[in-house]
């Protein structure tokens, strides 16, 4: 690993790009110069990192020749358009848009289930981060390897306001403040009521009735674990709630399911908390925490090929920000 190395983070202003910076920070990532960047008014502001506050430049004037690892959490169109830049630069990237999914040349990657394939890349190297669900799904099917052949998951996602962005955040505090203080109730970010409301889907669908992080999720799922190509069931739903994601998972095997091997691999996996004979919430356990937190295992009603669980998460932090920053310890320990 060396000493230090130039980094830019895009989209530093965006709640995963805080997170990044906090991150960087905390795990001692070895940053020489930390260049943060954004768009449009979010240039100019300044983010604190290790005792120093360091202003956001503007993106679109950004040289990535001089950095060798770029961090990209925003749009994907924008993410495209930074990756190719990075890249004719010489800078590698770590890509959290999804944008890189149809790059041919990117790798698909997640600490702990495809490390390896990180070691093939060649440089400059375009990794795409799963979303944050799928991460958070990949991380306890990857436990699960080991004790269970893996045939269907069927993934059903409650997602907070947060996997919309700031934006999502602040649309849900303002519907809930206009509903509290009996003013008329204004949608603007999403078509309808979010505050005290359940929302069936994320954004528009396709012909097909699947909106795109569902489309996402499922794809991501497909390329980390081939047995599931065929047999992946996505559905997100949108809670108002701030943060955190809620996933329920149902897992089809070959054979009948032992509850106590379960249990064994997900104690024993790094980046899991186990809540047995309970269930963790948000709120309760895994909100700013670095694991992935499972509860509510059991096997099926009438099915011994079935396991159902349940996942709280951070879709911040531990969903986003960590697996990208885990990618980033894994290329610079391996090449740069």
């Amino acid at each position: 690993m060396p000493e230090t190395l130039d980094i830019a983070v895009v989209g530093a202003t965006g709640l995963v790009g805080e997170a990044l910076v906090e991150l960087l920070e905390e795990r001692d990532f070895p940053v020489a110069n930390l260049y943060l960047l954004a768009s449009g008014e979010s240039a100019g502001k300044s983010v604190a990192f290790r005792g120093r506050n360091i202003r956001v430049g503007k993106l679109d004037d950004f040289d990535f020749a001089k950095v060798r690892l770029a961090f990209l959490s925003v749009g994907a169109e924008a993410a495209a358009d930074c990756a190719a830049r990075a890249s004719a630069a010489g800078c590698s990237v770590i890509d959290l848009s999804g944008a890189s999914l149809s790059n041919a040349a990117a790798l698909l990657a997640q600490a702990c289930v495809n490390a390896e394939a990180v070691e093939t890349l060649q440089l400059p190297a375009v990794i795409a981060a799963p979303a944050a669900p799928a991460a958070e799904v990949a991380e306890v099917l990857a436990a699960l390897r080991g004790v269970l052949e893996l045939r269907q998951v069927t993934v059903s996602a409650c997602l907070s306001a947060s996997a919309l962005g700031r934006e999502g955040v602040q649309e849900l505090a303002r519907q809930t403040a206009e509903l509290l203080n009996a003013r008329p109730l204004e949608p603007r970010l999403v078509d309808r009521q979010f505050a005290f409301n359940m929302l069936a889907q994320l954004g528009d669908v396709d012909a097909q009735g699947y909106s795109v992080v569902e489309r996402r999720i499922a794809a991501e799922l497909a390329v980390l674990f081939p047995e599931l190509k065929d047999g992946l069931s996505v559905t997100c739903s949108l809670a108002p709630v701030f943060f955190g994601d809620n996933l329920m998972l149902s897992i089809r095997t070959a054979a009948p399911v032992s509850l106590a091997a379960v249990s064994v691999a997900l104690d024993a996996a790094d980046g899991i908390e186990l809540v047995e004979g309970d269930y963790p919430t948000v709120i309760g356990d895994a909100q700013g925490q670095d694991s992935v937190y499972v509860g509510r295992l059991r096997t099926g009603l009438t099915d011994s090929c079935e396991l159902n669980l349940w996942i709280a998460s951070d879709n911040v932090r531990k969903g986003a920000a960590l697996n990208a920053v885990n990618l980033g310890e894994l290329l610079i320990k391996h090449y740069l």
